[in-house]
């Protein structure tokens, strides 16, 4: 079987001078949670809006499951971006609607893919999100769990999820990271842009580590502590130090 997301020489490249991504060479397997780690400008960000389609590479080549993003690959991938983007006028329950007629219920032929309405119901009501609220009378906190329990619900074989913890109080964050964890297609994998590195690091199976658009570190989380003796926050502190 493919790989979930290969990246061959990926570069991405501003304008005539901001290099983004510069020759990244990077494989992620199936079945894993993976932080995609390094501080604000590294490339995080750039790197999830190629594997989205979003973008496209300056030179090299991007792959999920052995196809260029693109129509092909939207059916596979849940992308939640670090911006506002559901129309705030809308009910949360017109939402999760929406996100059904879009993308269908799974079917045994394609069990992988699709939207479970009765999962995002369930989890909007452990939430206290009221399905009639219209999203722009919710908090900041709030509206960022609706899109996040939005793109938990797709059935999908690579979840992209941009900061989904940075904008919520901290006792909101294990409840997000357990719904990240119970929720996702387990033969899929979650790929988890973050710089709340001692938060999620208890989730992750393995660590990106970004910095100016290079490719400092691709290791398991279990090879970082056995072989190094230090935690991942500690790794980045040490990596990214001022």
């Amino acid at each position: 079987m493919s790989k979930v997301l290969t990246c061959e020489k990926l570069t991405k490249v501003y304008g005539k001078e901001k290099t983004a991504l510069d020759g990244i060479d990077l494989e992620l397997d199936f079945g894993r949670i993976v932080g995609l780690l390094g501080p604000n400008g590294s490339g995080k960000t750039t790197l999830l809006k190629l594997a989205n389609g979003l973008l496209q590479p300056t030179e090299g080549r991007i792959r999920i499951a052995g196809m260029a993003p693109g129509p092909e690959t939207k059916e596979l991938v849940s992308y939640l971006p670090d911006a506002d983007w559901l129309p705030d006028w809308m009910r949360v329950e017109e939402l999760v609607e929406m996100f059904r007629d879009f993308y269908g219920t799974p079917s045994q032929a394609k069990a992988y893919i699709g939207f479970d309405a009765a999962k995002a119901n369930e989890m909007l009501a452990r939430l206290n999100i009221a399905p009639n609220a219209r999203l722009k009378t919710l908090s900041k906190g709030n509206k960022e769990k609706v899109q996040l329990v939005l793109a938990m619900s797709r059935h999908a074989r690579l979840y992209l999820l941009d900061e989904p913890i940075a904008g919520v109080d901290p006792a909101a964050r294990d409840f997000i990271l357990r719904t990240i964890l119970t929720n996702y297609n387990e033969e899929g994998t979650v790929l988890i842009s973050t710089h709340l590195i001692a938060d999620i690091e208890k989730v992750l199976d393995e660590v990106i580590l970004l910095k100016d658009g290079a490719l400092m570190l691709h290791e398991s989380v279990d090879r970082i502590r056995e072989e190094r003796g230090k935690s991942v926050d500690a790794l980045f502190r040490e990596v990214f130090k001022c």
